[in-house]
């Protein structure tokens, strides 16, 4: 299961210390070492685009099938293609809000479950009522993220070969898929 996104030198510090059980994908970066005065060989390390760590893994979206990923407004941006779920146009970050479907002043809670990206123009047209009371239609379904989705919400620039590894994780019936394959991700 994908677990963080790490920078090279963490990477060669996990091979140095032996807790890489194998690798893959592309290779990024080549670390060259001293040279042995036993072999006359100088050593190279070969950092790729994945590394699987041996041992067991604190990813808790394996230990807790209850685990929640935590909410904010970047990863819920990204989450919703930065598309406003009411209006249906895209829009920078600096245009966008969080909005709560149920109001918390009608009880509704800040949770994956109950927040979409809205443009402020739309946030503002709902207010505290409900889309029902705003007459305004959600264009998609909230929804939580599993792990291996928030970690790719949570992602910078993702490589082809860590995409296809992030998605051989994503539940089937993910809304993700299908933006990631019109190039809307």
């Amino acid at each position: 299961m994908p677990l963080e996104w790490i920078d090279y030198r963490e990477a060669a510090r996990l091979h140095t210390q032996g807790q890489v059980a194998w690798s893959c994908g592309a290779p990024l970066h080549r670390l060259r070492g001293g040279t042995s005065a036993a072999t006359g060989l100088r050593t190279v390390l070969e950092i790729h685009s994945i590394i699987a760590t041996v041992g067991r893994t604190a990813n808790p979206g394996n230990i807790y099938s209850d685990y929640v990923p935590p909410l904010n407004n970047q990863t819920l941006f990204r989450r919703d293609g930065h598309l406003c779920l009411y209006c249906a146009q895209r829009f920078p970050e600096a245009q966008l809000s969080r909005d709560h479907v149920r109001p918390l002043s009608k009880g509704g809670a800040d949770h994956w479950n109950n927040v979409v990206t809205a443009c402020r123009r739309c946030n503002n047209t709902k207010a505290w009522r409900t889309p029902e009371q705003a007459h305004m239609q959600l264009v998609a379904v909230p929804f939580t993220p599993t792990y291996a989705e928030y970690i790719y919400l949570k992602g910078r620039r993702v490589m082809s070969d860590q995409m296809a590894f992030l998605l051989a994780h994503f539940p089937r019936s993910s809304p993700l898929h299908e933006r990631i394959r019109n190039g809307h991700g």
